[in-house]
């Protein structure tokens, strides 16, 4: 059967169903297809905290959208195009989000009156027509897929289980998807259990089969490839992309990389990919708890390697005293903290930025750290490798301020020349000192020798009692602890003019209200702002990476616009910091809903700001 083929620009997918209906896999394998094939794409991972949340229970729906595009895009998107429910919990949970007019997948098998009653449906709302606003394709998927099946020598169980790769095989037919890299993932993904390999290839293509048939869809839908600068890409995660970045690091300083972690969502596959690396000479080390793991990581670095402890909000708290003890000793540490929504345990899987103002001031004592702050799930390559040069640079601990949107989304990476990335240079103390000073501090940075132990000359004292300037004799002086402080604190705020000034996009330079955001608002602001633009007004972006020190010129940025709009995903803790050290009087917009922000929303904020004018 021939069918037509209509051309787009973009589509939203979000497919939805039960956590254990393996839709995180389903939106996985999608999105590799269309990295593969050369798409501009973003995705947004949403699931529960629990391994297996409650069967048909809305707080048990897990869902994954993907945007893709034949051009730049920014953000996962507002809202779908197309909505693949496997249930009613899946459908009531997202119809919300779903356009006048856009396509609804349905698995007609999972609306049974219990399933119904389950989420509160009185009548089934496939038959009431109260989807009738909404282009509906109401399939059978659980059944169609046990037929597909029923040759093979599994249970129906198992048969039931693989409805997730007939609708990805659907999917990918109705939007002209490669499917050479799916059937190679489900070979390696069950080489060992060879039946249940066989069977969801079989599903998968039973899925693309029925598109090419049935009369249900009489329309294949192409995106085609985004232009792109040259060069080989990839997709990646924001948690991959920053494992790779501290790999980097340790490549470019010649440091041996040592991970002292302990498991916590959503930061943990740093640690898994991490431990894949050991060839790089990267040493991971799961710790019995959080305190183990940044003791460890500290210790590593101590003894000359680059340290680095992963962790988020709640592990950042038990941390906080090892911190401080990175602070006194003044040795390189990495601390990434992948936040997420709290306080306590919070909502784990969700997205948050509520942890700028503990990472900032979270420790007993005048403890200043440096703070980097990736934009996109790529950028986590690069701000791994910035905030390692800081830490290796300066002799200090460095927060990196990642969150659960950047660590589980993805985009496509362009793979950078080994060659082209800066060289980190660890500059340890030479051996055989006649006269060593432990805390003799360079002059241009402040940072005091890397003193490796065992290296003859060069004995010293460590630890986290007051130390002596100079000498680090342990000393209890009054006037030698201001000084100590106020060099702590010189020595961080001097990075400011090492790091690059603060830009702005304002092409028309007619604008008087700048939007000024950090970590996981860009997407969503500069598409706002694009948005603005395209209606004729003139608006200023610009998006902070270094959190502390600031850049040199962001005082001046700041009052050069007659209003500054700041969207945090919390209660306004950078625009705190903002009115306290520049006294600008600062417009926060501040939402807490675990996820990112929806470009029109912002695109309405501004518009009100610039039309108050």
């Amino acid at each position: 059967m021939t069918k037509q083929v209509q051309q787009l620009d973009r589509v939203i997918i979000r497919f939805a169903g039960d956590s254990g209906d393996g839709m995180q896999l389903t939106g996985d394998r999608f999105t590799q297809e269309t990295a593969s094939f050369g798409n501009d794409l973003s995705t947004l991972p949403n699931f529960p905290a629990e391994i297996r949340a409650p069967a048909g229970t809305l707080p048990g729906v897990s869902s994954f959208q993907l945007h893709f595009a034949d051009h730049d895009i920014l953000t996962p998107g507002d809202a779908p195009n197309v909505l693949v429910a496997m249930n009613p919990a899946a459908l009531k949970a997202n119809i919300g989000d779903l356009p006048r007019g856009g396509d609804l997948i349905v698995n007609t098998d999972e609306f049974t009156k219990r399933n119904l009653a389950k989420v509160g449906y009185a009548a089934n709302p496939l038959e009431d027509g109260s989807l009738s606003e909404y282009r509906v394709h109401a399939l059978p998927l659980t059944s169609m897929t046990v037929d597909a099946l029923a040759d093979f020598d599994i249970s129906k169980k198992d048969a039931e289980r693989a409805k997730n790769m007939f609708a990805l095989g659907l999917l990918s037919w109705l939007y002209h998807r490669p499917t050479e890299g799916t059937l190679a993932f489900l070979e390696r993904k069950f080489a060992r259990k060879p039946e249940i390999m066989k069977a969801n290839i079989a599903a998968f293509q039973a899925g693309w089969n029925y598109g090419e048939t049935t009369e249900a869809f009489s329309v294949q839908y192409e995106v085609k490839p985004a232009e792109q600068p040259a060069g080989l890409y990839r997709n990646i995660t924001g948690n991959m992309a920053l494992a790779y970045g501290l790999v980097a690091a340790g490549v470019r300083s010649g440091l041996p990389v040592f991970l002292g972690s302990y498991p916590i969502t959503p930061a943990s596959d740093i640690l898994h990919e991490l431990s894949k690396h050991k060839r790089f000479g990267v040493r991971t080390f799961q710790a019995e708890d959080e305190i183990a793991a940044i003791g460890a990581a500290l210790g590593a670095s101590f003894g000359g390697s680059l340290g680095v402890t992963t962790t988020s909000g709640p592990g950042i708290a038990l941390k906080s005293e090892t911190i401080g003890l990175a602070v006194a000793t003044e040795l390189p540490l990495l601390i990434v903290d992948v936040q997420r929504a709290g306080p306590s345990t919070g909502m784990p899987t969700k997205t948050e930025q509520a942890d700028l103002l503990q990472v900032m001031f979270g420790r007993n004592g005048e403890a200043p750290v440096p703070i980097v702050a990736p934009r996109s799930p790529s950028d986590c390559f690069d701000a791994a490798l910035e905030a390692a040069r800081i830490a290796v640079k300066y002799r200090t601990p460095v927060v990196l301020l990642s969150d659960g949107y950047l660590a589980n989304g993805s985009e496509p990476w362009r793979i950078p020349d080994v060659d082209s990335l800066p060289v980190i240079e660890p500059g340890f103390a030479a051996p055989d000192q006649a006269d060593f000073k432990p805390f003799q501090r360079d002059p241009e940075t402040l940072a005091r020798p890397w003193a490796i132990p065992g290296t003859a000359g060069l004995e010293h004292r460590i630890g986290g009692l007051e130390k002596a300037d100079v000498t680090g004799n342990i000393s209890y002086d009054p006037d030698n602890h201001d000084t100590m402080t106020r060099l702590r604190q010189a020595k961080v705020d001097g990075i400011a003019s090492d790091i690059e000034p603060l830009e702005v996009d304002d092409p028309s330079g007619e604008a008087r209200v700048l939007v000024l955001g950090w970590g996981c608002t860009y997407g969503s602001i500069a598409a706002a702002v694009r948005r603005v633009r395209a209606d004729g007004r003139h608006v200023a972006h610009a998006h902070l990476r270094h959190l502390n020190p600031f850049p040199a010129n962001l005082g001046e940025v700041l009052r050069s616009y007659d209003k500054v709009v700041v969207p945090e995903i919390n209660l306004g803790q950078l625009a705190l910091l903002l009115r306290g050290k520049y006294l600008v009087d600062v417009i926060g917009y501040n939402r807490m809903r675990g996820l990112p922000f929806k470009s029109e929303e912002l695109a309405g904020v501004i518009q009100d700001v610039i039309d108050s004018e």
